[in-house]
């Protein structure tokens, strides 16, 4: 399975999420929908992260536009992480992996030397159809969030 591109279908998911809830992407058509992929709750640089996204969330809201950021994390790991860090941002739990393959955000990642798997920060900026917008791989948390709401704007205005 290739990776979504720029222009490309979204790939469709049913996954578990904070609160005892699932999430179906497609439920969200009409809306744009901004899935940002990271490694783990609590961690330094994916705190931050969620910081930021749930800082703009209002920003976001003002533009149809859903949060949704997704781990292996399980879902009661993320109910921890929410009420800890004060989070309003949907977090969903990949688990399985099997979403975190399909974007293509499942890699080999490299650290002292050692290898392993994990996932690569990244986030796509979905259109309310359905089709990806935008994709960031490699993310840099510093800005990043405000990058990603200036093109969810951008896509709005153009719709």
């Amino acid at each position: 399975m290739t990776e979504p591109v720029k222009g490309s279908e979204a790939p469709d998911f049913v996954l578990p999420a904070d609160g005892g809830s699932e999430v179906r992407l497609s439920d969200f058509r009409g809306k744009t929908v901004v899935l940002f992929f990271y490694p783990k709750d609590n961690t330094s640089g994916c705190t931050v992260e969620a910081i930021d996204f749930t800082a703009l969330k209002p920003e976001f809201d003002v533009v149809d536009t859903v949060v949704l950021g997704m781990s292996p994390d399980s879902p009661k790991s993320h109910d921890k992480f929410k009420t800890k860090h004060g989070l309003t941002i949907g977090l969903v739990s990949d688990q399985e992996k099997e979403t975190l393959q399909a974007y293509g955000v499942w890699v080999e990642k490299s650290m002292y030397g050692r290898k392993y798997m994990g996932v690569e920060r990244s986030t796509f900026l979905i259109d309310p159809e359905g089709r990806v917008a935008e994709v960031w791989r490699k993310v840099k948390v510093p800005g990043h969030a405000q990058a990603v709401l200036e093109a969810a704007k951008k896509l709005r205005q153009n719709a």
